[in-house]
């Protein structure tokens, strides 16, 4: 069965029946926002980086380089949640849901980025590019 593309989407926009599956992949729920608003038919809090991981990076994108390479060793230890998105994925269009502002620099992006690569445990730990 072939994997569909993951999309990503802040989860303040508003939901798209495009969307398909939408997964919540942060620790924390975003401020301000209902579970009606926010239309996450999944909120897997185990795919979002450790809090130590978190407040350390502090979405700071001079720290990019070096969170996206202990997020990807993080998941490397998570291979249940891996194998979880990628088998949803095979199933449904999937929209990983994220909080942060910004859109290029926060846990989803990386998240795919291991999920694209492949779920195996070398692929999520490999160096950042």
């Amino acid at each position: 069965m072939r994997r569909r593309p993951i999309k990503l989407k802040r989860v303040y926009e508003k939901p798209s029946p495009a969307d398909g599956l939408r997964v919540l992949v942060d620790r924390r729920w975003p401020r301000g926002l209902s579970q009606h608003d926010a239309a996450a038919d999944l909120w897997l809090r185990e795919a979002a980086p450790s809090s130590a991981l978190r407040r350390w990076y502090g979405h700071d994108p001079r720290r990019w380089r070096q969170f996206r390479q202990k997020y990807r060793e993080e998941l490397a230890k998570r291979p249940d949640v891996l194998h979880t998105l990628d088998d949803l994925r095979r199933r449904t269009p999937v929209t990983l849901l994220f909080a942060a502002r910004d859109e290029a620099h926060n846990n989803a992006v990386v998240l795919r980025e291991v999920l694209s690569a492949g779920t195996s445990g070398q692929a999520a730990s490999s160096n950042a590019r």
